[in-house]
C-alpha cells in the first residue's frame, strides 16, 4: 500500500521508539541496567531455552489431537522466535517498571536470536536453510542501538529542559508503536484456528505467571520494576524478525503459510493481553514499592 508498512514499521517505527527511549532514559541508568547479569540470564534462558523446550513437549501430547498438524509446527518455531524490539519495552515503560533492562534484553536477545532462533527451528522442527545474519544484524543495528545511542547524545544537550518539562514519553511510545496482523490466504479448519488461539492465550498467561511467581520469590533479588521487565520480555515473541526468519528456513515449504499463523495470532495477542494487564501489574508494582519502602524506613527507638 502507500504506506509501505514494511518500511514504516520495520524501521521507521522502532526506530522512533528507541530514539524516543535513548532520549528519555537517564544514562546512568541504561549503565546501571547493564550490569544486571542477573537478569539478563533469566530473561534470555527463559524465552530461548525453557520457552521452546516447554512448548516441544505440550506438543507431544497436542499431536494425538485433531488439530491441523502444521499450526502445531507453527506453535513451536513461536518457542523459537527472540523476543521483541519494541512491544515489550513499550509496555514496561507504561507500566513504570525497568524500561533500561527491557531495552536491553529486548535488543540483545534479538541479537541472539539471529543465530540461535535458526538453531532451534533445526533442533525442534529439522529445517535449516542458510539464513543472511549479515543483514539481520544490520537492520537491527540500525533500528535498535544507533536510534538509542543518538537519542542519549541528544539527551546530554537537552538534559536540563528534558528536567524541567518532563514530556510524556510512555504516551509518545505508545502511539507510535503499530504493527502488521497479515492473514494469509489459506484454507484452514475453523475448530484448529480457535484451538490454536485458546492455545496461544493459555501459554500467554501461563508464562507471564510463571515469571511473576519465579522472580518475586524472597530470594530472587529483583525489585518490582525488574519484575516487570521480566514477565513482558522473557514472554514476548517478535513478529519484526520472526516472519523473515520462517521465509528463510522455510523457504520452498508448501505450508509455509499455515506455520506463520500462529505467531501472527501471538504478536497482536501478545500486546492486547498486555495493554489489558498495565493497571494491574502498574497497582501491584506501586504498593509492592511502597511496602518495600516502609519495611526499610528505621524504626523510632523505644523511650524508656
Amino acid at each position: 500500500g502507500p504506506l509501505k508498512p514494511e518500511i514504516t514499521i520495520t524501521y521507521i517505527a522502532v526506530s522512533a521508539i528507541f530514539f524516543n527511549s535513548g532520549l528519555s532514559l537517564k544514562t546512568e541508568e541504561l549503565t546501571s541496567a547493564l550490569m544486571h547479569v542477573k537478569l539478563h540470564l533469566f530473561v534470555q534462558i527463559f524465552t530461548l531455552v525453557f520457552f521452546p523446550t516447554a512448548i516441544w513437549l505440550f506438543l507431544q501430547l497436542l499431536s494425538i489431537t485433531p488439530i491441523n498438524e502444521w499450526l502445531l509446527k507453527g506453535l513451536q518455531t513461536v518457542g523459537c522466535m527472540p523476543p521483541p524490539v519494541s512491544s515489550a519495552v513499550i509496555l514496561t515503560k507504561a507500566v513504570g517498571g525497568n524500561e533500561a533492562a527491557a531495552i536491553f534484553n529486548s535488543a540483545f536477545g534479538s541479537f541472539l536470536g539471529i543465530v540461535i532462533t535458526p538453531l532451534l527451528l533445526l533442533l525442534f522442527l529439522g529445517s535449516s536453510s542458510s539464513v543472511p545474519f549479515t543483514s539481520i544484524f544490520s537492520q537491527l543495528f540500525m533500528t535498535v542501538v544507533v536510534p538509542l545511542i543518538i537519542g542519549q547524545i541528544v539527551r546530554r544537550y537537552i538534559k536540563d529542559w528534558l528536567e524541567r518539562k518532563k514530556p510524556p514519553f510512555g504516551a509518545i511510545s505508545s502511539s507510535t508503536f503499530c504493527d502488521t496482523f497479515a492473514n494469509p490466504n489459506i484454507d484452514l479448519d475453523k475448530f484448529s484456528l480457535i484451538i490454536i488461539v485458546l492455545i496461544i492465550f493459555s501459554v500467554q498467561m501461563s508464562f507471564m505467571f510463571l515469571t511473576f511467581l519465579f522472580s518475586t520469590r524472597s530470594n530472587s533479588s529483583f525489585t518490582p520494576a525488574d519484575t516487570v521487565a521480566i514477565i513482558f520480555c522473557s514472554t514476548h515473541k517478535s513478529l519484526t524478525l520472526g516472519i523473515p526468519m520462517l521465509k528463510i528456513v522455510f523457504a520452498g515449504y508448501e505450508h509455509l503459510s499455515l506455520i506463520s499463523v500462529p505467531l501472527l495470532i501471538y504478536h497482536p495477542a501478545q500486546i492486547l493481553l498486555g495493554s489489558l494487564l498495565v493497571p494491574t501489574i502498574k497497582s501491584w508494582m506501586v504498593s509492592r514499592q511502597k511496602a518495600q519502602k516502609l519495611t526499610r524506613q528505621p524504626k523510632a527507638p523505644v523511650k524508656v
